[in-house]
């Protein structure tokens, strides 16, 4: 369970991620459009892991290791917004957040289900 200051803190690095993003995106990932859906922070702010969702991308992987190897880079433009608001700067951590294709994988399950033929009631 997140302390509110936990939550308040990652609300603030997504926002500012988002912005990082948005604006410099395109160097990192072109013509691919990154969220930041989710970020959990630990307990004592040092560590924040980004949970990131690529669209009009293929290889999600290979991007995730694209952004990995730019984490330095992206660490120190987020320490430039925040560094008044904070006493460190975390390091962070990136994910895949594949809830997107969850959805759409249990979509499929339930269109494939509805398809098929109903099964009478039998009641004795």
């Amino acid at each position: 369970m997140e302390s509110k200051r936990q939550q308040k803190f990652a609300g603030v690095i997504q926002q500012d991620l988002a912005a990082i993003f948005q604006r410099e995106g395109n160097a990192y990932l072109p013509n691919t459009l990154v969220t930041i859906t989710k970020v959990r922070v630990t307990p004592d702010l040092a560590i924040a892991r980004v949970f990131l969702s690529f669209f009009n991308n293929t290889n999600t992987q290979q991007a995730l290791q694209l952004v990995k190897s730019h984490a330095s880079e992206i660490r120190y433009k987020l320490g430039a917004r925040i560094k008044d608001q904070v006493r460190i700067i975390p390091q962070l951590e990136f994910f895949v957040d594949d809830t997107n294709e969850y959805v759409e994988r249990m979509d499929a399950l339930f269109d494939k289900i509805s398809r098929e033929p109903r099964q009478p009631d039998t009641e004795e």
